[in-house]
C-alpha cells in the first residue's frame, strides 16, 4: 500500500495538517489500513525532502498545512496511470505457511488448511454484511464510494482465497491417493539369484 501516493492524493484537493490527513485517508479506506500520525508526519517529511509538498503556513488553530507541489502532482498522476506491479508479489504468510507445513513432522497440513478456511469464511461474512450496511443507503459522497470499492475488494480476496484452500485440499487428497495406489518397489529379481556362471562353466557342467 502507498501511503506516500494516497497522501498526495488527498493533499491534491488542497492543504492538510498530518491528523486531518490521518483521519480522511482511513475514511477514504474504512480504517481497512489504520495509520498513526508519526506514520503521516515521516511520510510528509520525507515528501518534503524529496520537493512533492511545501509547508503552506498554518490554519487557525495552529496546525502546520503542506501543499501538493507541481513535482507532486507529476508524481501523483504517474500513480495512477501506472499498472500495480504483480511481478513482484509481496510476501503472503499463508501461502508461505502452507508452503512450510507440507511434510512438516508432527503438522496435520489438512488441519491447516480447515482452520483457515473457517477464519476466511467468517471474514468474508464480515464483508458482505459491511457491503450491505454501506449500499443500505446509496453512497452519496466519494468517501462512501471509495469504501464500497475497498471492502468489495476485500470480498472478493477472500472469495478467492477460499477458493485456493478448497484446490489446496483436493490437491493433498489426490496426492496421498497416488501414493497410497503406487506399487511398491519390491527387490530387483536379478539380486534373488546367485551370481550367473559363465558360459563355458555351463557347458561343461552339460557335458
Amino acid at each position: 500500500m502507498s501511503i506516500r501516493h494516497g497522501l498526495l492524493a488527498l493533499l491534491e484537493r488542497g492543504p492538510r495538517y498530518g491528523s486531518r490527513l490521518r483521519t480522511e485517508f482511513e475514511s477514504r479506506t474504512g480504517s481497512t489500513w489504520p495509520l498513526n500520525v508519526g506514520q503521516v508526519y515521516t511520510t510528509l517529511s520525507r515528501l518534503e525532502r524529496d520537493g512533492m509538498v511545501v509547508q503552506d503556513g498554518a490554519d487557525d488553530a495552529g496546525h502546520d498545512l503542506y501543499a501538493i507541489t507541481d513535482a507532486g502532482r507529476t508524481e501523483l498522476h504517474t500513480w495512477f496511470g501506472t499498472p500495480v506491479d504483480r511481478t513482484h508479489p509481496p510476501r503472503d504468510e499463508l501461502a508461505i505457511k502452507l508452503a512450510m507445513a507440507v511434510g512438516a513432522p508432527g503438522v496435520d497440513i489438512r488441519e491447516v488448511i480447515q482452520s483457515q478456511r473457517r477464519h476466511t469464511l467468517k471474514a468474508m461474512q464480515d464483508y458482505t454484511r459491511l457491503k450491505a450496511q454501506a449500499l443500505a443507503d446509496v453512497p452519496s459522497d466519494r468517501d462512501e464510494v471509495a469504501w464500497l470499492l475497498v471492502v468489495e475488494q476485500l470480498i472478493f480476496q477472500a472469495e478467492a482465497e477460499a477458493r485456493w484452500l478448497d484446490h489446496c485440499e483436493s490437491r493433498l487428497v489426490r496426492l496421498a491417493e497416488a501414493a497410497a495406489t503406487e506399487p511398491s518397489a519390491g527387490p530387483d529379481p536379478a539380486a534373488t539369484r546367485g551370481p550367473a556362471r559363465a558360459p563355458a562353466e555351463r557347458s561343461h557342467s552339460q557335458r
